[in-house]
């Protein structure tokens, strides 16, 4: 299709993986969105990127990221956790809302959204904790600008973000009428069960103390009030073959979201070569789970994947058992993990946008984010799907500085990432300066 004017980006000679199917195209963007597709050659622009031999993505999404900012800059800050998605291959993220202090009010949100605007290098969504004191106010929280959902934890959190029993779960899903993202853990069986276990106690035993029961009652709770109120329900980081299986009767009121870890990583070898470096909530269980996980990715009963990116200190992560912090690193690693499994037959390119852009965009209600089409955002990650690399924990730009996939040979690599017609990536190298800005949703 011809065009009057010159593209401020012309990407020239990719494979485009398009809503409808992959094809060699060209792209031409204006200030900042997707103005043409099917673009000449010849076309003129301000700059061309020759993206031959590689795959152009619409810029893929991390819907689950905990940049911890503010908190402790020695372990992330907002800069750090971006660079690191965008070296990553990612265009935007959204961060979780459990940060010191937590974001459960006006003030601490419309603080963040002026912060983030000014140190972020891809685009970012923010998520708003509930709380059992916030209740009244999250229907207007949940519609402020940039926010991509409530976060709730129903169980595995301190301070004031847990809500865990019943009444207030029901108060939580009646005020607004957005999606409302969950951790389902049920914490009265996580309280009534940590008798059990030992101070020094062996890490696989995390999985024990977590166990089925825990997170499928969690579920099975949190399923049952959203069909009642009407009101839908994320279901993040489904960690059990259970689970997978129950959701897929709640389509109607319920998403969910599978951790590149679970589809990665299984007990008990994880917990035998990483030790602490594999705590986290939920935890990573056995084979049966991961076989699993991946009969829901191929089903389609998987909405979304995300990191849960969880930096602490290493000489936290090296504490004996239960004293671990749980969390782990992931989001400059999920994008080549996930390249590497493609490239493995485990899932099609096609099914990867899906998951890590449409999917988001579409649980989240993001605008002009998810696609490769027409006036919406220039967003892209390039791909090279025969690049070979080797995950080194000198690559991660996290300041804690270690990755539980250190090691880990990879088939395909992000080679550009370009975030509303800017090119922040290429390469390996960080380009410009931070200008990521908030993500729309609809309210």
């Amino acid at each position: 299709m011809s065009h009057s004017l010159p593209f401020d980006l012309l990407i020239r000679g990719g494979i485009c993986v398009l809503p409808w199917g992959m094809e060699a195209t060209n792209i031409g963007v204006l200030n900042g969105r997707i103005a043409a597709l099917g673009v000449p050659d010849t076309a003129a622009a301000e700059q061309v990127i020759d993206a031959a031999g590689l795959h152009v993505l619409p810029g893929l999404i991390d819907p689950h990221v905990h940049l911890r900012d503010p908190g402790d800059p020695a372990i992330e800050t907002i800069e750090t956790g971006t660079r690191a998605a965008v070296l990553g291959g990612l265009a935007a993220v959204f961060d979780m809302p459990n940060t010191s202090p937590s974001i459960t009010d006006a003030e601490r949100l419309a603080w963040k959204q002026d912060y983030v605007e000014q140190r972020s290098w891809c685009d970012i969504g923010l998520y708003v904790g509930g709380t059992k004191t916030n209740i009244d106010d999250l229907a207007t929280l949940e519609s402020g600008v940039g926010v991509c959902a409530i976060k709730i934890f129903a169980g595995s959190s301190t301070g004031d973000l847990l809500v865990e029993d019943d009444a207030s779960l029901e108060r939580v899903m009646r005020a607004g009428r957005r999606r409302i993202a969950y951790h389902s853990e049920d914490e009265y069986r996580l309280r009534d069960r940590k008798g059990m276990f030992q101070p020094g106690d062996p890490y696989i035993r995390h999985m024990e103390w977590r166990d089925v029961e825990c997170a499928f009652l969690g579920t099975r709770r949190l399923t049952g009030l959203a069909r009642a109120t009407h009101r839908p329900a994320h279901i993040l980081h489904v960690s059990t073959a259970e689970e997978l299986d129950y959701l897929r009767d709640f389509r109607d009121v319920a998403t969910c979201e599978v951790l590149v870890n679970h589809l990665t990583q299984f007990a008990p070898d994880c917990y035998d070569t990483l030790r602490g470096f594999a705590v986290m909530n939920p935890p990573i269980r056995d084979k049966r789970h991961y076989d699993a996980a991946w009969a829901a990715v191929a089903d389609g009963t998987v909405d979304t994947i995300g990191s849960d990116h969880a930096p602490h200190a290493r000489e936290k992560k090296m504490l004996p058992w239960p004293a671990t912090a749980a969390g782990l690193t992931g989001v400059q690693t999920l994008v080549p993990v996930m390249l590497d499994h493609v490239n493995a037959g485990r899932l099609s390119l096609l099914r990867l946008v899906d998951l890590m852009c449409a999917g988001p965009a579409r649980v989240y209600g993001a605008v002009r984010k998810g696609r490769l089409a027409a006036g919406y955002d220039a967003d892209f990650t390039l791909v090279d799907m025969a690049a070979k690399r080797r995950i080194e924990e000198s690559w991660i730009v996290s300041p804690c500085g270690w990755t539980p996939f250190a090691g880990m040979a990879i088939t395909g690599w992000p080679m550009a990432t370009i975030v509303r017609g800017d090119v922040v990536m290429r390469e390996d190298e960080v380009q410009g300066t931070p200008r990521g800005r908030l993500v729309r949703f609809r309210s």
